[in-house]
């Protein structure tokens, strides 16, 4: 074999192996396509479960109420969010709350503020994040501060 048959085939060897390498490496850093939109959670409809209250400066003291029977009903009229929320402790109560609410990924997230009334408190405001499962949030008030934890009733 002659050195230039011999070289000739060296370097499409090499062509092709750099070639091979060259289009490998481009399609690695090809950008990955974006993650697809996450399906919104539809936080309307029936939900069951409790509050407390506690002072978090003594956070190891257990809460100094806690109370069932606390149920929401929520809906969303075109994009303005609004609760029911009532239930039984000591007394019934009943609140109806307009909620502000934004899809964030795969949950809601929720905030408002309310007056209820000096008999129930007077102000509150809250933050609170739904899933398909759960209702979840966080309150405080010139007088308590405290959570919330609610799950979705099974359809009737």
């Amino acid at each position: 074999m002659s050195l230039y048959r011999y070289s000739t085939r060296v370097y499409g060897a090499l062509l092709a192996a750099f070639l091979c390498l060259a289009t490998f490496v481009c399609l690695a850093q090809a950008p990955a396509a974006p993650p697809a939109p996450a399906a919104p959670t539809d936080a309307s409809g029936d939900w069951s479960g409790t509050w407390s209250s506690y002072n978090p400066a003594q956070a190891s003291q257990p809460p100094k109420e806690q109370c069932k029977d606390l149920s929401a009903k929520v809906t969303n009229q075109n994009g303005v969010w609004e609760a029911v929320f009532e239930g039984n402790c000591g007394r019934p109560y009943k609140y109806n709350i307009k909620m502000q609410g934004h899809q964030a990924g795969k949950v809601v997230l929720f905030k408002g503020s309310a007056d209820l009334g000096a008999r129930d408190g007077g102000v509150f405001d809250w933050v609170g994040r739904a899933t398909d499962k759960e209702f979840i949030g966080f309150y405080t008030s010139q007088y308590s501060t405290g959570v919330f934890s609610l799950t979705r009733k099974p359809s009737q």
